[in-house]
């Protein structure tokens, strides 16, 4: 009881003499974390802004964070009353020791190919990240579900990022009958890209010829257009497309399928006949 007593007495002259010190340093760390995690929100929205690479851009988010974090530290230890001279120094060691480490072994720790925000499919689910943490994804599906994808599993999977280039191409294939008229179909299908705002003009939007079979002429019309603009930006060129074509009396082609009926001559049929004549009429 009495040992008792006598460390809480140790403790009381303790607070007494640097309870104020204390204090101090404590709030200017709570106060030094805000700051330094606004200042990296800045300094990777320059970075991003300067068209940074991700590799080179994580690294130097990294070695910056751990030089403020020791500064912090150095800052607030001075406060409560340590020799400031010894702390520096051996705040410098260790900081310069991170960021070597930090520097060298930063290439080979595997890293999520996304960031939030970005719409990913992963394996067979295709939606909009989240949140990411140490062990897992949260990924929301376009349906709403949540999914929990562990990141293990996506790192040995194929992942693709549909946000990862600014631009993204649009393919709109369809198929016209032999009799419209080919090239008033293509001069359509072209100025409506063109007339669009979203529609990049360079790469110039195209209108090509991809095929002469199955009793049509079918045509794919391609243009780029920023990633985010890129699903409303197909759905209402294809709506345009189709009430223009219309409206001009061009006819979109059907799937043709043609029959032949083999002629009944009251004979009786023998083995193996049909099947010889099924595969004439196919080979023709």
């Amino acid at each position: 009881m009495d040992g008792q007593i006598e460390k809480f007495a140790k403790l009381q002259d303790v607070m007494l003499a640097h309870g104020i010190d204390l204090i101090l340093g404590l709030l200017l760390i709570i106060g030094g974390i805000f700051a330094i995690k606004y200042i990296m929100k800045g300094v990777r929205f320059l970075l991003i802004k300067l068209s940074v690479k991700e590799p080179v851009l994580s690294t130097t988010c990294n070695a910056l964070y751990i030089i403020l974090l020791a500064v912090l530290i150095s800052a607030a230890m001075v406060e409560v009353g340590f020799d400031s001279l010894v702390i520096r120094r051996i705040l410098i060691i260790g900081s310069l020791a991170a960021v070597a480490l930090v520097l060298i072994i930063r290439p080979y720790i595997p890293t999520l190919p996304f960031k939030v925000g970005q719409v990913v499919k992963a394996g067979s689910l295709l939606g909009k990240v989240e949140s990411t943490s140490l062990l897992n994804t949260r990924l929301r599906t376009f349906d709403g579900k949540i999914f929990f994808v562990p990141n293990s599993k996506i790192i040995n999977d194929i992942v693709q990022n549909y946000h990862f280039t600014p631009t993204r191409r649009i393919k709109i294939n369809l198929a016209i009958r032999y009799d419209q008229d080919l090239i008033k179909t293509k001069e359509i299908m072209a100025a409506l890209m063109i007339e669009d705002p979203r529609v990049n003009v360079t790469p110039r939007p195209v209108v090509y010829v991809l095929n002469l079979s199955n009793g049509c002429v079918e045509l794919g019309a391609r243009c780029w257009v920023p990633n985010p603009k890129f699903w409303k930006t197909r759905c209402d060129l294809m709506e345009k497309i189709k009430l223009r074509f219309d409206a001009e009396g061009i006819v979109l082609a059907r799937t043709q399928v043609d029959i032949h009926q083999l002629p009944d001559n009251g004979a009786e049929d023998t083995p193996g006949e049909g099947i010889e004549e099924l595969e004439a009429l196919s080979s023709s």
